[in-house]
């Protein structure tokens, strides 16, 4: 199988080594952030620096001059990716005989939550989460599409993968994150997930439940679980803590909401790329899951797109979802980290890509070539070269 190796422009630039390293892996293509969230990056080989701390999300190339005037406009990069970070290292990667495809985080953005309160997701308690913006506010979906457009078809890029395009919650990692202490599982994480901005109650009252009531009942049926009572996994779990009706008008609404930007952004893209361009998205097969593997209908999402990225590290279970509803010549890629510090076992890359293949897998990706240290590259060098 085909894989591709992510990287940020800083692991690549200011180090003339840097892409043809990459490309000895045995990769082929590199996949290069072109719009990233707040990060703290390590750069365990590079002349110049060992960290990279990127204290806001933003676009790491200039700004289109048609975001002038516009509340909500993306940010440029402050000096750990100056000027147009993306098009120096994709220069250098494709001379060193890699394919670039650009990697474009979306509705995740603590800096857009920060200077725009109001565009933030709001839970049952008015607690806002500044990193989440909310996908159903009419500006902000089209903050979200004009972005990925932009960012998506740089030039000299062959494709693009579309990260947290979707509905964002609870679970982030944010910063010093102190969000562990009670076990929610996945039905504590939808109810700790559901939005009460105002266009999000009028979304539930158009699905027959007043907004009030609802926040209610999210309220009172999380009241168990932070004395420590155990809540039901899966969307059965959801059903017993909300009711079954309720449950499903609220996923009705949210599934509806991310369905109709996934399908606005997708074609912003191929309308600004040229012909053969090709368009993922990161996802996972179960639709009421929040974060940077949007929770997507894997039929739909395959009429939509042309392929996706599925996270398989720990298994490969969620591709068989998408297996089932591709065509021929879509993608289905496996994400696996390949640094050990990170979870990741970059020794038994072999075994794990031949498992994801038995499961439709019909490429890798390898997160991440910058942050892995010496010893794993190694690992992964070996893995392709069998592979």
């Amino acid at each position: 199988m085909e894989a591709s190796a992510f990287l940020y422009p800083w692991d690549i630039n200011g180090d003339p080594r840097a892409a043809d390293a990459v490309a000895a892996l045995g990769v082929r293509r590199a996949t290069l952030a072109a719009a990233y969230h707040s990060t703290r990056a390590l750069t365990p080989r590079h002349p110049r620096h060992r960290v990279v701390t990127a204290a806001h999300a933003a676009v790491l190339y200039p700004p289109g001059d048609h975001w002038t005037g516009r509340a909500l406009r993306p940010l440029p990069a402050g000096d750990w990716a100056p000027g147009d970070a993306f098009g120096e290292a994709a220069t250098a990667l494709t001379d060193a005989g890699l394919d670039v495809h650009s990697w474009v985080v979306l509705a995740h953005n603590s800096r857009l939550g920060a200077d725009h309160p109001h565009t933030s997701v709001i839970n049952a308690y008015g607690d806002r989460y500044p990193w989440a913006p909310c996908i159903a506010q009419p500006a902000t979906r089209a903050y979200l599409v004009a972005l990925a457009a932009e960012a998506a078809v740089r030039p000299g890029t062959r494709g693009t993968e579309l990260e947290s395009l979707g509905w964002y919650g609870l679970a982030h990692l944010h910063a010093h994150d102190k969000t562990a202490g009670v076990t929610l599982g996945d039905a504590g994480q939808y109810l700790m997930s559901l939005c009460f901005c105002a266009d999000c109650r009028t979304g539930y009252a158009g699905q027959g439940l007043d907004p009030d009531r609802l926040a209610d009942a999210v309220r009172g049926a999380l009241e168990p679980v932070w004395r420590g009572a155990p809540s039901d996994g899966a969307w059965a779990g959801v059903e017993k803590l909300l009711g079954e009706e309720p449950a499903g008008a609220t996923r009705a609404w949210r599934d509806r909401t991310a369905r109709s930007l996934q399908e606005e952004a997708v074609a912003a893209v191929r309308a600004a790329a040229p012909d053969g361009f090709r368009v993922l998205l990161h996802a996972d097969p179960v639709s009421y899951h929040c974060g940077a593997n949007a929770g997507v209908d894997p039929a739909h999402i395959l009429s939509v797109a042309d392929g996706v990225v599925v996270p398989c590290t720990g298994g490969a279970g969620a591709l068989a979802p998408f297996a089932r509803h591709a065509r021929a010549g879509q993608v289905l890629a496996a994400n696996l980290t390949v640094v050990s510090g990170l979870g990741g076992s970059p020794g038994t890359l072999t075994v794990d890509a031949a498992r994801a293949r038995v499961l439709g897998a019909t490429e890798l990706r390898l997160y991440h070539a910058g942050l892995a240290s010496d010893g794993d590259l190694a690992a992964v060098r070996a893995a392709l070269r069998s592979n």
